[in-house]
């Protein structure tokens, strides 16, 4: 019997806490690979590692004023591999920096929330729904 592969997670925010508190949300409902980053630098870093889903902070200013934000950011995610779904949470309840996310190829933007990890939870089976309906017709189209 093969065990299904988990999910393997990037998780980015520079608050600590909040960071912490999502990774535990993750691990207590549902069998998550995740690694977490304080930094959107951090984050580029360990690209190589392909993460199925990012889930990447507006602002990421908290620890150093020069720090990349998520939007520059989400740009280098693109640049390395424009196939990663990353959706952009942020305390930011603007219609317009959502916008501006979903411009710059986010695949959701989420407001932190009480509803926010709920949210969030929904994003990611639908990510891995679509990835598994392309991998059947890429599947299929070669056979044909």
């Amino acid at each position: 019997m093969t065990d299904k592969p988990k999910i393997k997670l990037f998780l980015v925010d520079d608050d600590e806490l909040y960071l912490k508190s999502l990774e535990i949300e993750f691990l207590q409902h549902a069998d998550f690979e995740i690694e977490t980053f304080i930094s959107g630098e951090l984050c580029v870093e360990n690209l190589a590692k392909n993460p199925d889903v990012i889930i990447l902070d507006y602002l990421l200013d908290g620890i150093d004023k020069n720090a990349m934000n998520g939007l520059e950011t989400l740009d280098k995610i693109r640049a390395y591999d424009p196939n990663i779904p990353v959706v952009i949470l942020s305390a930011q309840d603007k219609i317009e920096v959502a916008v501006n996310c979903m411009h710059h190829s986010a695949f959701d933007y989420i407001v932190k929330s009480e509803t926010a990890f709920f949210r969030l939870q929904k994003v990611i089976e639908a990510i891995m729904y679509t990835k598994k309906i392309e991998k059947t017709l890429n599947w299929y189209m070669e056979k044909m």
